[in-house]
């Protein structure tokens, strides 16, 4: 989940026309609004929903677990590496161009998703939904900065952040609905008169604005590198959770990390960077940063495979599984339009140390309890996850914002929004890598106590996890019990994270806010 929903500033050089507000112009503000948060909403709405369909996905196509893995990691990878870049773009081409291009590429994805007939299709077009998502998602708040100024942006920033908060509270619950009622394809082909709308609003409604002082051209080379990188290590830790470590494998690995470290060498030569890492020599900036990193890829983690615990363990349906995240999203939407202005009353710093430790203490809960049924163990966790990120979210961001000189704040926001996915996509592929290797070793020393015939049923469809489709219970309890055992492993693995955030806060940030 992206910070930015719950507390969203950037600050854009407005298109020379918008100065000087006309009568025309403010008449349309309501539909810019309208435009840009319904646009948003698909990209915000599409991660929450997808984590329900997961489960789903996977028993409707007979996947392994590997292979649903690439359904968010596939988009994931594209949206976080690619969205500096498009921000870039809208504000040298077009930043309504850029906007509407990439609600037209995301129907056409969510098309292709829902007309999938196989795994590889249905990745294939989730790529090309995450395209779509890193054209439309920078620049839907970029138009905002472009289309108002003073007083009227706060409030129009502000009743994005509310509105599209609001979407994503009825994300899972609606995922729910439609999968259980509709079947999976309904989760992607809804996406399609949305974007329809968008267009027409846009298209009507929104004036088109760019920077005209923008003269460097798009780092295209550092986007490519970054999100080869990426992909090298994805690939790496996806393919180890199913097979083990092969000689694929570990050459993937390496070539992630050398483009990795081609890429930081490029960024500090070429003029106009993608990432300027002149920014990070700022110890606050560094520090908030890798919070976020380690802060979002413990949370994803938890949400990517909770689900699969709800659906394919517990038995729960996918309308109970999308509205057990209520709890955790609610709190979220909440308690940060509070702990902003708690931070400056007893410092930034203290708000982002207690924040983790409070949802360490959510994910613990995770890893301690036996059986993890919604009422004794996943409320109450989802309380303590809710409470903490919902004190942190926006204290992470003020703090942000004041660590950077006020002519980069919105490229910091950017960075910070990147990172974020970023940290997902590298903590699902690398916490499904642990969780399979415990999932095996677990299953292993369970499988001693049945007959030949039995162990070789579960082992046909080792690769399936939870979604193996057994008949006889004796078969199902341990594929059931080494799933959980995964899970919880994954639930302290995030703990961790979460502690070493904290810790990384109290050590990096400064005690007390600027007002």
């Amino acid at each position: 989940m992206d910070l930015n929903v719950f507390s969203a500033r950037r600050r854009v050089r407005p298109h020379p026309e918008s100065v000087a507000m006309p009568d025309r112009r403010r008449a349309s503000e309501p539909w810019i609004l309208a435009a840009t948060i319904l646009g948003s909403s698909l990209v915000f709405i599409d991660g929450t929903v997808v984590a329900i369909a997961l489960p789903v996905l996977q028993g409707a196509f007979g996947a392994s677990a590997s292979s649903t893995q690439w359904v968010v990691e596939a988009y994931t990878l594209v949206l976080g590496a690619l969205m500096l870049l498009g921000g870039a773009l809208g504000d040298r081409y077009g930043r309504r161009l850029l906007f509407v291009s990439g609600v037209v590429v995301f129907a056409i994805g969510s098309l292709l998703c829902g007309i999938s007939t196989s795994m590889p299709a249905l990745i294939a077009a989730r790529i090309l939904q995450g395209l779509g998502g890193a054209m439309l998602a920078p620049a839907s708040l970029a138009l905002i900065g472009a289309c108002f100024e003073g007083v009227d942006r706060g409030k129009a920033i502000g009743t994005w952040s509310g509105l599209t908060a609001v979407a994503s509270v009825i994300g899972p619950v609606a995922g729910g609905v439609l999968l259980d009622h509709f079947g999976w394809p309904s989760v992607f082909f809804i996406n399609v008169p949305l974007a329809a709308a968008v267009v027409i609003l846009s298209l009507r409604h929104v004036p088109e604005s760019r920077d005209e002082n923008e003269r460097g051209t798009p780092d295209i080379v550092g986007s490519a590198l970054v999100t080869a990188a990426l992909a090298g290590i994805v690939y790496a830790f996806v393919a180890s959770g199913q097979g083990g470590w092969s000689a694929a494998g570990i050459a993937a690995l390496c070539a992630g990390f050398a483009a990795l470290g081609i890429f930081v060498l490029f960024e500090s030569k070429t003029p106009n960077p993608i990432l300027p890492l002149g920014l990070f020599a700022r110890r606050d900036f560094s520090g908030i940063n890798v919070m976020t990193l380690l802060l979002y890829g413990a949370l994803s983690g938890v949400m990517y495979f909770l689900p699969f615990v709800m659906i394919q363990v517990d038995g729960y349906s996918a309308t109970i599984a999308g509205a057990a995240f209520l709890p955790f999203i609610l709190l979220m939407v909440v308690l940060s339009r509070f702990s902003g202005a708690l931070a400056y009353r007893v410092g930034a710093r203290t708000i982002l140390v207690a924040g983790p430790l409070v949802t360490t203490c959510g994910f613990a809960l995770l890893a301690i309890f036996h059986d993890l049924h919604y009422w004794n163990a996943i409320f109450p966790s989802q309380l303590l996850i809710g409470t903490g990120m919902g004190l942190t979210v926006a204290p992470l961001t003020t703090t942000l914002f004041e660590s950077v000189p006020s002519e980069h704040v919105g490229l910091a926001s950017g960075i910070n929004s990147a990172l974020s996915r970023v940290a997902g996509l590298l903590a699902i592929a690398v916490l499904g890598a642990l969780l399979s290797t415990v999932f095996n070793a677990s299953l292993n020393q369970r499988l001693t106590s049945l007959s030949v015939r039995q162990q070789a049923d579960v082992n046909a469809q080792r690769a399936a996890m939870a979604a193996a489709h057994l008949r006889d219970p004796a078969e199902i309890r341990p594929v059931k019990a080494a799933y959980l055992d995964g899970f919880r492993t994954v639930s302290l693995a995030c703990a961790a994270l979460t502690l070493l955030s904290a810790a990384v806060s109290g050590a990096m940030l400064p005690a007390k806010a600027r007002a």
